[in-house]
């Protein structure tokens, strides 16, 4: 079985969630390549000996250079800040190695188009970091709308609500700054939307969007404010290319929120519904039998369900985001070996990123926009 050596740039939630699934990607999908865990990069030397240590890394190193030129890395993850992400990206690809880069795919479209083209011209894997599109409850979802088990889907509602802002005395944060962090909930949270959205109705034809940013100052650490750079919250009507029309609405300050990602299908004969914070239920309502006895039925996840079973043989015992980051490394790692793939490409990242800046150009602007003209 062939053997891929991984450098990883971050050490932070992320980063960890990439070396977890380093190492764990081999024993729940065997048909994978071997990982070596090569090198692991952060800014700060003992820091990043430490994470190197814990996380199985064989050396650590301060300069992300260092594993872009290193022969014996062939897979690179980027789980740096979003301002570093092209940068990273490009260089490696032009190393000749893979990527897997997290979301947001950039700060604007310049740089996301950039980064698709690079990956274009490579020939190399690249591979953006939409971990919720692997969950075997969503996967069962887009299985049965194309079987025709709800019918002609006719109108999506979509949310992602947290609360990681909410509390407007939260210290200000590069977060906040767009030359560092570009959107704000629409780079963070509205892409995991714009991306289920996709999987499940296809593309978005056009959209019109409002976009505010709710608490325009933060308090500084020494003292003082300093000014809100980017959203949060966004909200749209959509218009897919089926003809199907849709909403989809998020914000980072949404109290009492931790991971509300939900998305509803209405269809000419049921409707579906999934939301991630109880990720491991599919709810499924079929205009069949009498009126009396229909309603919802709830379906747990289980080993009929797709990479399930690679993980648990029992239903209902659950996956949980650890989980699915692992099948979307294996996904990966399939597409490394040119077997079919899930896997989210740059290509695919760039047009999702083509949604979220179309809420920015159609805020500003007072009008429908088509993405796929930005």
């Amino acid at each position: 079985m062939e053997r891929i050596g991984v450098g990883l740039i971050g050490t932070g939630f992320m980063g960890k969630c990439h070396a977890m699934a380093y190492g764990a990607v081999r024993a729940v999908f065997g048909d994978v390549p071997e990982i070596a865990r090569v090198v692991l990069c952060d800014v700060d030397a003992g820091h990043a000996a430490a994470c190197a240590r814990d996380f199985g890394f064989a050396r650590a190193t301060t300069d992300w250079r260092e594993i872009v030129a290193d022969p014996t890395v062939e897979l690179v993850s980027i789980t740096s800040p979003n301002g570093l992400h092209r940068e990273m990206a490009v260089a490696a690809l032009e190393a000749g190695k893979h990527v897997w880069c997290e979301k947001p795919m950039a700060l604007d479209l310049e740089d996301a188009r950039a980064m698709a083209e690079a990956a274009a011209r490579s020939g190399r894997v690249a591979a953006l970091g939409y971990a919720y599109l692997q969950n075997p409850a969503l996967v069962e979802a887009r299985r049965l709308i194309e079987a025709g088990a709800i019918g002609t889907p006719f109108d999506f509602r979509g949310s992602v609500d947290e609360d990681y802002m909410a509390d407007p005395a939260l210290p200000w944060s590069w977060r906040l700054r767009a030359q560092d962090a570009g959107l704000g909930t629409l780079g963070d949270l509205t892409v995991h939307l714009v991306s289920l959205a996709r999987m499940l109705m296809g593309e978005i034809e056009a959209l019109t969007a409002v976009v505010d940013t709710v608490h325009v100052e933060r308090p500084l650490p020494g003292g003082g404010t300093a000014a809100v750079e980017n959203d949060d919250v966004a909200h749209a009507l959509v218009r897919f290319a089926s003809g199907a029309r849709g909403t989809l609405a998020s914000s980072r300050v949404a109290h009492g929120r931790k991971n509300g990602l939900r998305v509803e299908v209405y269809g000419s004969h049921g409707a579906l519904w999934l939301d991630n914070e109880r990720m491991n239920e599919l709810n499924l309502y079929l205009a069949e039998g009498p009126v009396g006895t229909r309603g919802f039925r709830r379906i747990l996840s289980g080993p009929a369900h797709a990479d399930y079973a690679r993980f648990c043989p029992a239903p209902g015992h659950g996956l949980g985001f650890n989980e699915v980051k692992v099948i979307e490394l294996a996904e990966l790692l399939k597409a490394t070996t040119g077997r079919p793939t899930r896997a989210i490409d740059f290509a695919e990242g760039l047009k999702i990123e083509q949604v979220v800046h179309g809420f920015v150009r159609s805020a500003g602007e007072g009008r429908w926009v088509r993405p796929a003209d930005l």
